[in-house]
């Protein structure tokens, strides 16, 4: 029956586990273990498990199963897997299927972190990395080699909202045997089909628009049954990047509104975009359907919205950033998105500081792009809100 529900039923409703006391909110089960009728019973268990059946919560947890069937229900995939972060998910997605020898082709705009675990880590334990730039096909399509196993990239880059075409990189990828691995995070699971498009694992921050109120970490990965029980969970539940139960059950009721918020903080967004558009204290204003953005064509057919984020490219550099920063009310300073607050923050010194000052350069975070994403407040006490702060600049 779930395959039949449309998004925001699945969003409510899929993967609910009642207990004997028929409770409406789902419940926590707030324990590390499980115990058994019988020696017999636990050695059976440990053998093969059952349907909703669990050992231990670094495994499994009833709630945290909730949130994973509700998810890959919401995204298509056959399973999921949930973390203790977003990024437990992408160093689970990426490093799992992954051996010494293999090649890796990613697009070179992704966060921080990613980046790290690309160079750092993988490279440091003999996977061959190669980095290109994500919207330009030929680079892709270059790149790929007999022994390239996987590519990953951002199906919307942070924080310059590139926009990487799932479907022609899948195809370059499938060639070769490659899988396919896309974090969803900008596009969020509202908005963004990555595996109808052609992916084959999709990975999410939990923390942000899914949580989407600043309150819990979380990450989970989404796929085929067999890459998530068969590759992932084996290395998960060994290594210890276990989502808690009730991180896990804020989740689920985040899921439950998820599509409200984004679809209001969108309207949020695209109207800041149009109304700040041409300002003279603004060197760009970056939003993927905005009539300015190389990528519209492709944001409308891949995304159908915008999203929730945009970048302004402020006048004056660094100084002019810091001075818009300070000046604003209602939106806070801080490297968090997707959350029911409006935030803002500067990459160049913050989330992307790491990357050499070449790198920032080549992928466009200019010493005056900040971040912004919108929340839930007032759309025009947003936008308000930022034309005063410009006067500033």
């Amino acid at each position: 029956m779930t395959d039949q529900w449309n998004k925001r039923t699945k969003a409510v409703h899929a993967g609910t586990r009642r207990s004997q006391y028929g409770e409406v909110s789902e419940a926590i089960f707030l324990t590390q273990g499980f115990v058994y009728d019988t020696a017999e019973a636990a050695e059976a268990r440990f053998q093969a498990l059952g349907d909703d059946e669990f050992i231990y919560a670094r495994y499994g947890n009833p709630t945290v199963r909730m949130f994973e069937e509700r998810i890959a229900a919401l995204e298509g995939a056959e399973d999921a897997f949930a973390t203790a972060s977003g990024m437990a998910a992408v160093n689970g997605a990426l490093v799992a299927p992954l051996k010494a020898g293999d090649h890796v082709v990613a697009a070179r705009a992704l966060f921080g972190s990613c980046l790290y675990i690309l160079q750092d880590v993988l490279e440091r334990f003999g996977v061959e990395v190669t980095l290109v730039d994500g919207a330009d096909l030929a680079q892709w399509q270059k790149a790929m080699r007999p022994d390239t196993a996987l590519v990953f990239f951002e199906s919307l880059s942070n924080p310059t909202l590139e926009l990487v075409d799932i479907a022609a990189v899948s195809r370059i990828a499938h060639a070769v045997g490659a899988l396919v691995v896309v974090d969803n995070v900008f596009a969020t699971p509202v908005y963004g089909q990555p595996l109808a498009q052609g992916a084959d694992v999709v990975v999410y921050s939990a923390t942000k628009h899914i949580d989407g109120q600043g309150r819990c970490l979380g990450g989970v990965v989404c796929g085929t049954s067999d890459f998530i029980r068969g590759t992932l969970e084996p290395y998960l539940k060994h290594t210890g990047g276990a989502l808690s139960p009730f991180n896990a059950w804020v989740m689920l009721k985040g899921l439950e509104t998820l599509e409200l918020r984004v679809n209001a903080q969108t309207d949020a967004a695209e109207a800041m975009a149009q109304a700040l558009d041409g300002h003279p204290k603004l060197r760009q204003v970056i939003y993927p359907t905005l009539k300015n953005h190389p990528q519209k064509e492709l944001a409308r057919a891949q995304m159908q919205r915008g999203g929730t984020v945009l970048a302004l490219d402020v006048e004056g550099g660094q100084a002019g950033a810091f001075r818009f920063l300070n000046t604003l009310k209602i939106f806070s300073i801080s490297n968090n998105l997707g959350d029911a607050k409006s935030l803002v923050t500067h990459p160049a010194t913050t989330t992307h500081q790491r990357l050499s000052e070449a790198d920032r350069r080549h992928l466009a975070i200019t010493p005056g792009l900040v971040r912004v994403s919108l929340g839930l407040e007032d759309a025009q006490d947003l936008i308000a809100d930022v034309l005063q702060a410009l006067r500033a600049v």
